[in-house]
């Protein structure tokens, strides 16, 4: 599938007639209908019911409309972006993060760092830690921020702060009834861990939080997405550890308590290329440290 099946079909959809379709894209019709039918077999799926007067998108069609429209947006913004940059209007500063680290520090970081560095795009993009140590040595992104210590020479490591852990439970469970709960009764419990991969990641370092302790948590499933895990715990599939920060996601269908035991916690690291020197990443390590101080 290339992004031009995607141009295609997005005029087919729009126009709901081949023939204006290929006025608009400046082609013949026969091929534009050619170009459609590769893109249907490839997906496996009717896009369009060709018998309808006018056209008529099926339910497929409908879906990969919308789908196919959001990719378009972002290959165009990506490229508009890329020619900024290219014609030195602009520079490029990637941040490369796991998505508990929205509900933390980060938003205020990035939010302070547009603010300071006027002239810079500034591209987001998430992954795992694991991700983002080959991203930063592909230059891909210029800092990450994740959980776990990344053991690679060409990558520097710096611990910004360690978060308590707290447990996410479903609105109406009966560990609720107590103001802080204790591993011993959470190990009792059906465990979501995310991510499902790729690992190690953040879910091994909850299962060491057990091991660590004696303790042996039965894993009831595992997710790849953090929202997936705080569904399936708001339908009480299972309870989930979380850093303390994830309580700024409010679900009237989950609660969060403290935990008993003493010292259990995540860091939250930051990540950037051994020896680089640049001024983007001094001024934005500059304003972490900023931030750490702000009380």
């Amino acid at each position: 599938m290339e992004l031009r099946h995607l141009r295609y079909f997005q005029a087919v959809a729009r126009e709901l007639s081949f023939s204006r379709a290929a006025r608009r894209l400046h082609m013949a019709q026969p091929p534009l209908s050619r170009q459609i039918r590769q893109l249907e077999e490839e997906l496996g799926a009717e896009l369009i019911n060709r018998a309808a007067r006018p056209l008529q998108l099926t339910p497929a069609g409908r879906f990969f409309f919308e789908q196919s429209a959001q990719l378009l947006d972002r290959v165009e913004e990506m490229s508009e972006a890329t020619r900024r940059i290219a014609g030195g209007k602009r520079e490029w500063f990637g941040i490369g993060f796991v998505p508990s680290m929205l509900y933390g520090l980060l938003p205020e970081l990035i939010r302070r760092f547009r603010t300071a560095a006027q002239g810079v795009e500034v591209g987001l993009v998430e992954l795992t830690t694991v991700q983002q140590a080959e991203a930063l040595k592909a230059g891909r992104i210029d800092v990450g921020f994740g959980r776990l210590v990344l053991e690679d020479r060409e990558i520097s490591c710096e611990v910004i702060l360690e978060e308590p852990l707290v447990a996410a439970l479903s609105a109406q469970h009966r560990l609720l009834s107590a103001q802080r709960v204790g591993l011993r009764r959470l190990a009792a419990e059906p465990l979501i861990l995310y991510p499902a991969r790729p690992r190690p990641s953040y879910a091994d370092q909850v299962l060491q939080v057990f091991r660590s302790r004696g303790l042996a948590p039965t894993v009831a499933m595992e997710v790849n997405e953090l929202q997936t895990a705080m569904g399936l715990v708001a339908a009480g599939v299972g309870v989930a550890l979380v850093p303390a920060s994830m309580q700024r996601l409010y679900r009237d269908d989950v609660a969060y308590r403290p935990l008993s035991d003493a010292g259990v916690m995540s860091p939250v690291l930051m990540h950037f290329r051994a020896g680089d020197r640049s001024a983007h990443l001094a001024r934005f390590r500059a304003l972490v440290a900023q931030a750490l101080e702000t009380p």
